[in-house]
């Protein structure tokens, strides 16, 4: 009796332990479900909106490059037909109707211009010139090309349908005397080269005209329709596809259009020519991707996090099972590590990908750049002085003295011809290709240097000190870069002297050895001799120059077998000397 009431009243208590410990966990496993059900949705929808502006964004800054691209070479190619229309070589063709070598002459002009083709036209619309020898003959009486260059006066563009699909652009323009029109001269543009260029990215891009018709895009069934019509043509899916596309758009914003029956954001931007657009559709496959690992990771958590709790209640589980619990829990913790270190190395490897590519820009803009302010270092001095050279002649003209003026136009067209000789010279020295070199008179060279200086030097009424031998003073080479290397090193001079109060320049040229020419001024000397020849290293005033003369002229020289050194003199002032190898029979190779 006494062992079962003592019995008796504990039976509860035992029972109801259980359940006392089991609900408390079960609400807690219930507040961490709900917990997890709620951060992924608010996580959803913050990383959706904030990867689909980031994607907005980089979609907007890529067409504004493309567009950019697309009416930089059009306007780049719009001036060549006036060029060309006033070339006497195509004029002279015209009139006398031999064009033997009009074609060789289209050949070399697209060489520098990088156009598609060009085309001389004559009176009746027959091709005379062509850089495609295949269109030599063809007749374009009836064509827009022609009818509308005919019966304009300025340049005209024409968009033209080609017979295997795509659009050809060409520029137009009549060629006149002072009778009549002799013919038109064309100019296709190379517009496929962008076609190509976005067939590498994973974006479909068009460009419509004014009309709205596409007639550039990276799908080449899409020419010649509307956008609505292009995007209306896409492959029809199952029933399967269309459940799966479902599921897995859930985290994507609503889409902007489909292409190819997948959701795409699109993007439009004007181009400022004729009324055309651009249109780009993005993929929300990156934005999918990313959303749904940063998920995949908050639910791992959260399951990390039950499976503790189902731990925890295991534990009053046999002492049998607590050697299989621990094991678990070790490999599920390795199972996590391992997809932590994944996750890690892909990231890693997206990041050195994005850095691979910025690096590859960077380089091409920085080598763009150099060349860029090459041109244009090299250009200053020429167009200085065929200002000069205008300014004179038209006092000229004005005083009626046309002989004079024409002897400065004669000036002119040396400093024309100088200044394609430089834009070749430095388009072989980015190919690397092998010059070839003459007997140069260094006496002749300098005279030629100095007279086009000769407007700088008055203006500035600097003193010019010149030392030459009895005797000419011959050397191997180019006698264009000769002349480049002693400008850059008398306007260097001249710039040295800017704040002396008589300023005075010295030129000496000696033959010994070496064929050395010096160039000495009373400025104020060089402060860092070791960055001199740098690129990009320069004293001046921002504006008076941007540091490329003397590495230019350093690797004129070297490339010339000689070499160019710098010093302070003892009195003041900078030293330059050029040396260059001395030919014996220099005379006798110039005869």
């Amino acid at each position: 009796m006494t062992d079962t009431k003592a019995k008796s009243p504990g039976l509860p208590m035992i029972r109801s332990r259980p359940r006392a410990a089991g609900w408390p966990m079960r609400l807690a496993i219930a507040l961490v479900l709900i917990a997890a059900a709620a951060t992924v949705w608010v996580t959803n929808r913050l990383l959706t909106d904030r990867f689909t502006a980031t994607t907005r964004s980089r979609a907007e800054l890529r067409l504004a490059l493309y567009g950019g691209n697309l009416l930089s070479e059009l306007q780049r190619n719009s001036i060549v037909p006036q060029l060309l229309a006033r070339d006497p070589t195509l004029i002279a063709a015209l009139q006398s109707g031999d064009f033997r070598g009009s074609t060789q002459r289209l050949i070399s002009f697209d060489h520098e211009i990088g156009a598609a083709s060009l085309m001389l036209l004559d009176q009746t619309g027959r091709t005379v010139a062509a850089t495609d020898r295949n269109r030599l003959g063809e007749l374009h009486r009836s064509d827009p090309q022609f009818v509308d260059a005919i019966r304009a006066s300025g340049t005209i563009f024409s968009t033209i349908p080609r017979e295997a699909g795509g659009y050809r652009f060409v520029y137009s323009r009549r060629i006149d005397d002072s009778s009549a029109a002799l013919g038109v001269i064309v100019v296709e543009v190379d517009l496929q080269k962008f076609e190509r260029a976005w067939a590498g990215v994973s974006e479909a891009i068009l460009v419509t005209d004014s009309e709205g018709t596409i007639i550039l895009a990276t799908e080449s069934r899409w020419r010649g329709l509307s956008e609505a019509e292009a995007l209306s043509r896409q492959t029809p899916q199952s029933a399967i596809e269309r459940a799966i596309r479902a599921t897995a758009d859930w985290t994507a914003l609503p889409p902007d259009a489909y292409v190819r029956g997948e959701a795409v954001m699109r993007m439009e931007n004007r181009i400022p020519f004729r009324g055309w657009r651009m249109a780009s559709f993005t993929t929300y496959e990156s934005i999918r991707e990313r959303v749904n690992g940063v998920l995949a990771l908050e639910i791992m958590g959260f399951a990390i996090l039950l499976a503790l709790a189902f731990y925890a209640m295991s534990r009053r589980n046999a002492l049998r099972m607590v050697l299989f619990q621990r094991e678990s829990a070790e490999l599920r913790a390795l199972n996590q590590r391992l997809q932590r270190e994944i996750a890690e190395r892909e990231r890693v490897q997206e990041n050195l990908a994005v850095a691979e590519q910025t690096l590859a820009q960077s380089s091409k803009l920085a080598a763009l750049g150099e060349m860029s302010a090459a041109v244009s270092h090299e250009l200053n001095q020429p167009l200085a002085a065929m200002k000069t050279y205008l300014a004179g002649a038209r006092l000229l003209l004005g005083r009626n003295r046309p002989e004079e003026a024409l002897s400065s136009f004669g000036r002119i067209d040396r400093l024309i011809e100088r200044m394609g000789a430089i834009t070749r010279q430095l388009k072989s020295y980015a190919r690397k290709g092998s010059e070839s070199f003459a007997p140069v008179c260094m006496n002749d060279a300098l005279a030629a240097s100095l007279s086009m200086m000769e407007p700088q030097l008055r203006q500035r009424h600097v003193r010019i000190t010149r030392v030459l031998p009895d005797q000419p003073v011959w050397v191997m080479g180019d006698r264009m870069r000769i002349e480049q290397v002693m400008i850059n090193l008398l306007r260097n001079a001249l710039d040295a002297t800017k704040s002396v109060r008589d300023p005075e320049i010295q030129v000496i040229l000696a033959a010994g050895e070496t064929a050395t020419l010096t160039v000495r001024d009373n400025g104020e000397g060089i402060s860092d001799l070791d960055a001199l020849f740098e690129p990009f290293y320069t004293t001046k005033q921002p504006g008076d120059g941007v540091g490329l003369g003397l590495a230019i002229s350093s690797g004129i020289v070297a490339d010339l077998g000689g070499r160019l050194t710098a010093r302070n003199g003892q009195h003041g002032g900078a030293v330059f000397e050029m040396q260059l190898p001395i030919l014996e029979e220099g005379i006798e190779a110039a005869e």
